[in-house]
C-alpha cells in the first residue's frame, strides 16, 4: 500500500507542532513517519559560532530541501533514510543521524515546505496553519527561550531582521497552496476535527 504524504505548514509559532501532534494521535504512532524541515538547515561548521548566529535561516536557501526531498521519494518507496541531527543552540548539526522508518503516512512539517516546487508536488494534502502576528512571536520567544538557548534580545533581533521580512516574502504567499488552512493555529478544534476525518479517509484507503 502506497504511503500518504501530508505536508504541515505555516508561520514559526503558528502551532504547526499542536496539529502533527493530533494527526498522529488519530493515526497512531507507529503508522506515522515525521520529517521535520528544520532538521535539514546546511551545516555550516566552517564558521565561527557568531557567524553562524547571524546568517539568515529564514530564508530557503538556508535548508537543503534537495536532501529532504529524496528522502520523502524514499519513504514512499518503502526504504528508511538517515535524518540529519541539528543543534539550534549551536547552529550546527550534530555528528550522526536518526533512522525515520517508512510507514502508512508521512508528515512533512516546516515553515518553507510549500515554498519548494519539488517538495509541493510529493504532498497528497497540503495544511497551512494560520495565525496572527502576534501570537506566533510570543509562542517563538518562549520556544527560543526555554529550548534553544537564545536570549530575548536575540530572539527579537533575529525575528525582526529576518523572520518577518521572510515570512513576508516566502511564507505567507505559499498559503495559496494549501488544501487546508486551519485559522487560530493548532486550537481551531472544529477545523482539525474536519482535517482529522479527511486524513482518516485517505488512512483507510
Amino acid at each position: 500500500m502506497k504511503p500518504f504524504v501530508i505536508g504541515v505548514a505555516g508561520g514559526s509559532g503558528s502551532g504547526k507542532t499542536t496539529v502533527v501532534s493530533q494527526i498522529v494521535k488519530s493515526l497512531g504512532d507507529d503508522q506515522v513517519s515525521l520529517l521535520e524541515h528544520d532538521k535539514y538547515y546546511r551545516d555550516r561548521g566552517d564558521l565561527r559560532l557568531e557567524e553562524r548566529a547571524a546568517l539568515n535561516y529564514d530564508h530557503p536557501d538556508s535548508l537543503e530541501t534537495d536532501l529532504l526531498v529524496q528522502h520523502v521519494k524514499a519513504l514512499r518507496a518503502g526504504s528508511p533514510v538517515d535524518v540529519p541531527l541539528y543543534d539550534f543552540a549551536r547552529h550546527a548539526r550534530e555528528e550522526g543521524t536518526t533512522t525515520v522508518l517508512p510507514r502508512r503516512a508521512i508528515i512533512v512539517e516546516g515553515i518553507l515546505i510549500f515554498a519548494d516546487p519539488d517538495l509541493r508536488k510529493l504532498l497528497d494534502v497540503k495544511v497551512f496553519v494560520d495565525a496572527d502576528d502576534d501570537t506566533r512571536f510570543i509562542r517563538r520567544l518562549q520556544r527560543d527561550l526555554s529550548e534553544r538557548g537564545r536570549t530575548v534580545s536575540s530572539v527579537i533581533d533575529q525575528y525582526l531582521g529576518t523572520v518577518k521580512p521572510m515570512h513576508l516574502e516566502f511564507v505567507e504567499p505559499s498559503k495559496r497552496y494549501a488544501d487546508v488552512i486551519t485559522p487560530l493555529g493548532g486550537h481551531n478544534t472544529v477545523a482539525i476535527d474536519m482535517l482529522l476525518t479527511l486524513i482518516r479517509s485517505l488512512a483507510a484507503r
